[in-house]
């Protein structure tokens, strides 16, 4: 049985996510303030984290980043604000997805169950994969072992992160617009939209040393998206 932790300090709304995903066949554990969920994740016991945002003892944000730092499950961020900046923060800290309160049962399950599928196949992908080292210049990637070295120092990536950079890496020079991008790493069945596209470029660029102006790599052609350019 798949196991979701919840991480929310409102009872009434933890019981009600539980009582959603047991429904459907879930596993569940609650937390009510973030030192305790952050300890209760790092157990490896679960596939995912319904992460809220405002918590005693520790911010979801703050919980999130530290997750990031060593773990690869499916962070679903749940907020009740609905101002874009909280958002695209949750989503730059590493979460996976987010939850705008008030949501749908079937939403909720919906994120939860898709994100799982696509991490499940993801290390399926990890485990059938030879190890192809892939170099462009001071830039190795190893698609086998989902590392990325820069100047023989290894960055650490997220899923998407890395998926974005490995399919642009493995199509040079050709030119990707960001609805092409999230279709193509994200998948059709994904739930989001293309905006996911460019705060993820954003962050890859931020851990790369990059930046709009200045890139040796990850180039914005303007108005047409995005390509991996090799001189």
């Amino acid at each position: 049985m798949e196991k979701v932790l919840i991480i929310e300090d409102d009872r009434l709304i933890a019981e009600l996510e539980r009582d959603y995903l047991e429904a459907n066949g879930f596993g569940t554990a609650l937390a009510f303030d973030g030192v305790t969920g952050e300890q209760m994740a790092r157990s490896g016991e679960y596939d995912a984290v319904l992460l809220d945002v405002m918590l005693p003892g520790k911010s979801g944000f703050d919980v999130c980043r530290e997750l990031r730092q060593s773990m690869h499950l499916p962070i679903i961020m749940v907020t009740a604000k609905k101002e874009d900046v909280d958002k695209i923060r949750g989503l730059g800290l590493g979460a996976d997805d987010y939850l705008v309160k008030p949501f749908s049962p079937a939403e909720l399950v919906a994120r939860v169950k898709s994100h799982i599928r696509i991490h499940k196949l993801l290390l399926d992908s990890k485990e059938e994969t030879k190890e192809t080292e892939i170099t462009y210049k001071n830039l190795t990637i190893l698609p086998g072992s989902r590392r990325v070295y820069l100047d023989e120092r290894e960055i650490p990536l997220v899923n998407k992160e890395f998926e974005l950079l490995l399919f642009l890496a493995e199509n040079p020079n050709l030119v990707f617009s960001k609805d092409t991008l999230f279709d193509r790493v994200w998948g059709m069945e994904a739930i989001g939209d293309s905006a996911t596209v460019t705060v993820h470029i954003n962050r890859l660029r931020e851990k790369l040393g990059e930046n709009a102006s200045q890139t040796q790599f990850i180039e914005t052609v303007w108005g047409a998206g995005y390509r991996f350019r090799i001189d």
